[in-house]
């Protein structure tokens, strides 16, 4: 499939774009109800389930934008995926972390695809509108041999990255839903204290040895850190889902999100264990410590622990259960535009996208499950 560019000449406001199908914004938009049908309905489904899959929609959208850079620069090229020809250099990096990185990067990217084409499909064979984020592509990528030097939504250039997710699958005492004050470690301390690139941004950057490979080891938690967003997300607005057919919708797309989160966990133990940790970027210090090593170690840490540990789950007088944490509903979809936020992905975007995000969020978190499917 083509993955289209967008025009940036387009203007109007944001409920003439949405009328058009396209949830995307002028600089002159206006009015946090452009995501309301103008007729209080949204075909056949309720306004609850069409803001749900919108809002997936355009998570898929962004996954897509982020996982085609990878694929450019460091996964399997062909006409399944589009765009981009392969970065020698930075693919050995990644092969480091295992032999099959290409091809894992390759089918995640068409997972992706397919899943916000497939949403926006659904979305219109229900007389509801889609999402287009095309107005958005203004953000510059990598440079670097292999890119295909497309405007993109997404910045992979400038990670803060909470790699807190390692500890907390790992623990069996506590669950964000029971206790989400907890601190739980990070796995990679020092990715939380910067900005940090997680592919080759111009060529410059394929050397020194240390250098490239340490922006390897990024991408490998900067992708687990990802999906375990989408592994929590799609269980959780489920539970908002009045339609039986949208919930079957999310309860058959968030269990991919749940297996790319843990191949990648596996692949992101492998840059915290030897051969390739302990690992320090001699450009600007950033380290990736051998986790099986003091002062880690232990369950919390070790690096072939990739199946979530039991913990708490609903109450603590209930026996622990082996779960996906967290998946509180409660405004879910704006939880995971800050985190996303957070971590760097839209450094460089402008405030109408911040707008549109934000106000798909609120739509998705407004969403009620109705019993009888009515509004």
């Amino acid at each position: 499939m083509k993955y289209r560019t967008g025009s940036l000449s387009e203007r109007a406001n944001r409920r003439s774009f949405l009328r058009r199908g396209l949830v995307a914004a002028s600089a002159l938009g206006a009015g946090s109800k452009l995501l309301a049908d103008p007729q209080g309905s949204s075909g056949k489904l309720t306004q609850g389930d069409a803001a749900l899959l919108r809002f997936a929609a355009a998570a898929e959208i962004l996954e897509s934008d982020f996982w085609i850079q990878y694929n450019e620069l460091g996964g399997v090229q062909d006409k399944e995926v589009p765009s981009g020809s392969g970065n020698p250099v930075y693919t050995a990096k990644l092969q480091n972390l295992d032999s099959d990185f290409d091809t894992y990067i390759h089918d995640n990217t068409d997972d992706e695809i397919t899943h916000f084409t497939f949403l926006n499909a659904y979305l219109q064979s229900k007389g509801a509108q889609p999402v287009n984020l095309d107005q958005f592509r203004t953000l510059p990528g990598s440079t670097a041999t292999g890119s295909s030097r497309m405007l993109r939504l997404t910045n992979l250039m400038q990670h803060t990255l909470d790699t807190s997710w390692w500890t907390r699958y790992r623990s069996s005492d506590n669950n964000p839903d029971l206790n989400p004050n907890f601190p739980f470690p990070q796995a990679v301390p020092d990715l939380g204290k910067g900005q940090f690139t997680a592919i080759p941004r111009t060529d410059a950057d394929l050397t020194p040895d240390a250098h490239i490979q340490a922006i390897a080891n990024t991408a490998a938690f900067h992708m687990p850190t990802i999906e375990q967003g989408g592994n929590s997300l799609y269980p959780s607005m489920a539970q908002r889902a009045s339609s039986v057919e949208v919930l079957r919708i999310l309860i058959s797309i968030g269990p991919t999100e749940t297996m790319h989160f843990q191949t990648w966990s596996d692949k992101a133990g492998n840059a915290v264990s030897p051969p390739l940790a302990p690992l320090t970027d001699p450009t600007n210090g950033l380290t990736f410590p051998n986790l099986n090593a003091a002062p880690f170690g232990g369950e919390e840490f070790t690096t072939n622990l990739i199946m979530p540990e039991p913990c708490p789950f609903l109450s603590p007088s209930l026996p622990k259960c082996s779960i996906i944490r967290p998946t509180e509903t409660k405004g879910i979809a704006m939880g995971v535009v800050k985190f996303l936020t957070a971590m760097g992905l839209f450094i460089g975007q402008s405030k109408a996208f911040f707008d549109v995000m934000q106000d798909l969020a609120a739509a998705a978190d407004n969403a009620e499950r109705r019993m009888d499917g009515q509004d």
